[in-house]
């Protein structure tokens, strides 16, 4: 409370009623730095997505449905809650005037705009941070070098997708786009960074021009030699003069990426420039993999899957044997992915939940918080590793031995709605919102449901959470060949267990008809299987999706690895 209140001082001085404070850094990225992480030294709340907007009286926590038992637990004595979208803040202040401030560097008008439209709230951009004036710390800026990928990893050459950009500029008749998405800028140049702790993404800023001119902005400390001589037609510049760079072009025409285009550089564009209405194409060429990718992010998902399989054969021998926790769990999955010299690093905080915090949809155990695993539970992992050649992402329910009828009904209920996404016939216009509800449609039929899309799109090699598509409600962006999205339905029973189901697919395309291929290879727990409630086509489906995880992984596996395998992939 002390820190809140230090906050609420400075008001008086900047004449304001409130002050918004952000998760993300200025480069938006999902994962920031933990001495960014200003939202979390004022509110304790460690998930990934919200915002808190502190008032003279009162002080708001905004998160979506993935954290809403979190934000309570973490967050709840000094914050009111709030779900987002089931309560936006236009629905909380709609009669309300009042002056918020806020770092310009941090949030986009169209965040502000989202979240506050209908009101007669008004904002005053602040160009220093209030927080970082009472958060004294050591800023840590670890110096990782960008690089190319290798030529194996590419799929497409950098020259060809800058062309494209181009062609786009002259298409829609605009002089720049300007790119404030580092990991687009990661895919545009096909490079890499570490600037993240689970993307390798490379903090920076790009501005293209109609002529082909790239004007690259960033920490010119991590640009070596080799790379300036591979970028030769590049101007590289140190990213802090980009406020002035772009203040001096007048009377052009601009795209911009309004999602991760800050306040303060919008301002400076629109100021003497035209902003056409159009989005970041990057977006949608990103999605679509190509033939290349594809077959490096099998590769990726096969090193994952012997890496996955082979911690979940130790766990099932070991948990009741040896004093396992959450915490050491995550540890040993960790060394396993280790094993691999194609492991790079995690995509994300591994989620490790047994019991009641498997409930947690995007848990992160602590010391506080930290379970040995029992006899009788069941357990949550959901895991990611970074390879060169593909981003990874899945999630496995496991029973220690769990008896419960209904605990089997709701899982089976979840990986009949999983079978249904996966074998959905894809058309010409379909997009995620035509998938999401076959996904619940099990857990519906008796009055059940989870509160999270069925799918995100996933990086190549990037961000473990991509746009523009996803299986959920509202998502209408059409599915195309190459585009790969998570398939994870699940259920949360509140301080008592959490189930979900979680492998990457991705849309092929055979003769023209379009389908969903699995990625991800590891078995389903049959111990969690009600057989009766499946039908011959799910039964169908299980077991070849068990003879292709057997085929792939049989050869890593010693020899009671294999007899396990065996009986793990074996037919229902």
């Amino acid at each position: 409370m002390e820190k809140i209140n230090k906050l609420k001082i400075q008001f008086k001085k900047e004449k304001i009623d409130g002050y918004l404070i952000s998760k993300n850094d200025e480069f938006f990225s999902e994962y920031i730095p933990k001495h960014n992480d200003r939202l979390k030294y004022v509110s304790n709340f460690s998930g990934s997505y919200g915002f808190a907007l502190l008032l003279k009286k009162n002080n708001y926590l905004f998160v979506d449905g993935r954290y809403s038992l979190q934000a309570a637990k973490e967050s709840g004595k000094f914050y009111k809650i709030a779900i987002i979208p089931n309560k936006m803040p236009y629905d909380i202040f709609k009669h309300k005037k009042m002056l918020i401030g806020f770092d310009p560097r941090l949030f986009t008008k169209k965040t502000l705009n989202t979240f506050f439209t209908k009101t007669s709230c008004k904002f005053k951009p602040i160009n220093k941070n209030l927080v970082d004036t009472i958060w004294k710390r050591k800023k840590i800026n670890k110096k990782f070098n960008f690089y190319k990928l290798p030529q194996i990893s590419v799929g497409q050459n950098y020259k060809s997708k800058v062309n494209d950009i181009v062609l786009n500029l002259k298409i829609v008749g605009a002089d720049f786009q300007f790119i404030t998405a580092s990991e687009n800028n990661a895919w545009l140049l096909n490079i890499r960074g570490r600037d993240t702790k689970y993307s390798p993404i490379p903090n920076s800023y790009i501005l293209v021009d109609k002529n082909k001119n790239i004007h690259f902005f960033c920490d010119l400390k991590k640009i070596t030699s080799s790379l300036k001589k591979h970028f030769k037609k590049i101007n590289f510049y140190e990213i802090k003069t980009i406020s002035d760079f772009l203040s001096r072009i007048k009377k052009k025409k601009f795209i911009i990426d309004r999602n991760t285009c800050s306040f303060l550089f919008e301002t400076i564009i629109s100021k003497d420039n035209q902003i056409l209405n159009l989005s970041d194409p990057i977006y949608n060429l990103k999605a679509i993999k190509t033939k290349n990718e594809i077959k490096n992010i099998k590769l990726a998902h096969i090193y994952d899957g012997i890496a996955l399989t082979k911690y979940l054969f130790w766990l099932k021998k070991n948990f009741d044997k040896k004093k396992i926790s959450e915490i050491s769990a995550s540890l040993k999955l960790y060394k396993f992915r280790k094993q691999s010299k194609k492991f790079k690093f995690s995509s994300f905080p591994t989620i490790s939940g047994s019991g009641p915090n498997g409930a947690v949809i995007h848990y992160n155990a602590s010391k506080k918080t930290n379970r040995l695993l029992r006899d009788g539970d069941i357990y949550l992992v959901d895991s990611g590793g970074q390879y060169e050649f593909g981003t990874t992402d899945v999630t496995r329910t496991i029973s220690l031995k769990n008896s419960n009828k209904r605990i089997k009904d709701i899982f089976t209920r979840v990986l009949k709605g999983h079978i249904a996404v996966a074998k959905f016939k894809i058309k010409k216009n379909t997009s995620g919102s035509k998938i999401d509800s076959e996904a619940r449609k099990f857990l519906k039929k008796i009055g059940l449901n989870y509160p999270h899309g069925t799918g995100h799109g996933v990086g190549y090699f990037l961000n473990v959470h991509e746009g523009p598509h996803a299986i959920s409600r509202n998502n209408k962006v059409n599915l195309q060949e190459g585009m790969v999205v998570s398939n994870e339905p699940g259920y949360y029973e509140k301080n008592k267990f959490g189930i979900r189901i979680e492998n990457l697919i991705y849309v092929k395309k055979v003769r023209g008809k379009k389908y969903f291929e699995n990625l991800t290879m590891a078995p389903i727990d049959k111990e969690l299987i009600k057989r009766n409630m499946l039908s011959e086509n799910e039964k169908k489906w299980l077991n070849e999706y068990h003879q292709k995880v057997y085929k792939n992984l049989k050869n890593a596996m010693d020899k009671t690895e294999i007899i396990d395998l065996k009986k793990a992939c074996s037919a229902i």
